[in-house]
């Protein structure tokens, strides 16, 4: 299990931030040039190629070259691979609150006379 985390952390790290998120949630619409989504936000452009750099390095954001624009699009596998992740925590930690709500409800029903 522990090889299979550092893709997670790469993931997490880059999700980590606003900035970065906000990117994400765009790209999940479609395709946007480099500048289409550094626009809306109130940084230089190379404080924004920064977080696209870590967005890249994280497997989340793939960027390619059309002419003189380049282009990110959204790595869906990436995110396949949080929300498996996420899926599988969820359905641990619903199980273990499920077993201490019957163990509290079992308890109560014993001390009740």
């Amino acid at each position: 299990m522990a090889h299979s985390s550092t893709p997670l952390d790469e993931i997490f790290g880059a999700l980590s931030d606003p900035t970065r998120r906000a990117v994400v949630e765009r790209l999940g619409r479609g395709p946007a040039s480099v500048g289409e989504l550094a626009d809306p936000f109130p940084i230089t452009l190379p404080s924004f190629m920064k977080h696209l750099r870590v967005l890249e390095d994280s497997g989340l954001v793939l960027t390619r070259k059309v002419g003189r624009t380049r282009m990110c699009t959204l790595d869906r596998r990436r995110l396949r691979r949080l929300s498996t992740w996420l899926d599988h925590q969820r359905t641990a930690w619903t199980e273990r609150t499920d077993r201490l709500e019957h163990f509290v409800t079992d308890t109560d029903t014993e001390e009740t006379p």
